[in-house]
């Protein structure tokens, strides 16, 4: 398929190439910033950097939106297409709704659901994709561009997808911030990050194969008062690392009384 993209951000990055690497065409790449969009097409022979969002020059079956979520609505009003094309966003928590105002096209949703950074390598094949369309004709071929470039494709609607959306930032987000204040707090007391790998691999590990809060473990779930109540001494200083500390203690007491 020939596929234009809208955005040079790290979802951008990945799926273009990912997809020119799988047969398919990535004609054009808009940016506001034109070097950005330049700096996408270098990787992607035949592509062409726009500053534009007028694309009824460029041959596309599909023009996929790789913006912000507040600036999809605003992306899709402005865009030029030639009739027959099918534009769809890549946002997980955005309905298919938001595409509503583009005059001659199909629309519809192609959510990759991982996270990217352009410097951190993504086995594209083994990412769910969950696609949307607003007719069977434009799901079908989500799907089929979907196919190209992952074993995991789903037709998810709208509304499942946001709960999946929250889903993934308490999965990813979170815990990945989480994690910055555990190396945070390890370079406090000079001490590497080092030492919390094994433990972080077995936690993960463990949550991938076991319902999480059945082998949830700490001073929380046993009810350590005293190693919760120095813990908080620590963070004395810090008055939003307690109260996160706080919380996420009294909620992993409230799910084991639950």
């Amino acid at each position: 398929m020939n596929i234009a993209i809208v955005g040079a951000g790290n979802v951008a990055w990945h799926v273009a190439q990912g997809l020119q690497a799988t047969g398919n065409a990535v004609t054009a790449v808009y940016s506001r910033t034109l070097t950005q969009a330049s700096e996408l097409t270098n990787l992607l022979p035949g592509a062409v950097a726009k500053a534009d969002l007028d694309f009824r020059d460029v041959a596309t079956d599909v023009i996929l939106i790789a913006v912000p979520d507040a600036a999809i609505f605003s992306v899709a009003n402005q865009l030029k297409i030639t009739p027959g094309s099918i534009v769809a966003h890549t946002s997980g928590s955005q309905p298919i709704s938001v595409l509503g105002s583009i005059d001659g096209a199909d629309t519809g949703v192609f959510y990759p659901l991982q996270t990217f950074s352009k410097q951190a390598p993504v086995n594209l094949q083994q990412v769910p994709i969950l696609v949307e369309g607003s007719t069977e004709q434009a799901t079908q071929k989500l799907e089929q561009l979907a196919q190209s470039i992952s074993t995991k494709v789903e037709h998810v609607t709208s509304e499942k997808r946001k709960q999946l959306h929250l889903a993934a930032v308490f999965a990813c987000n979170f815990t990945n911030h989480l994690l910055g204040i555990s190396q945070e707090l390890l370079q406090k007391a000079d001490l590497t990050k080092d030492l919390l790998q094994p433990l972080i691999q077995e936690t993960i590990t463990k949550a991938a194969t076991h319902n999480p809060f059945t082998v949830q473990t700490g001073p929380a779930i046993r009810g350590d008062k005293n190693v919760i109540e120095d813990h908080l001494q620590l963070l004395e200083n810090n008055p939003l690392l307690q109260s996160i500390y706080q919380q996420l203690t009294q909620s992993i007491q409230e799910k084991k009384l639950s």
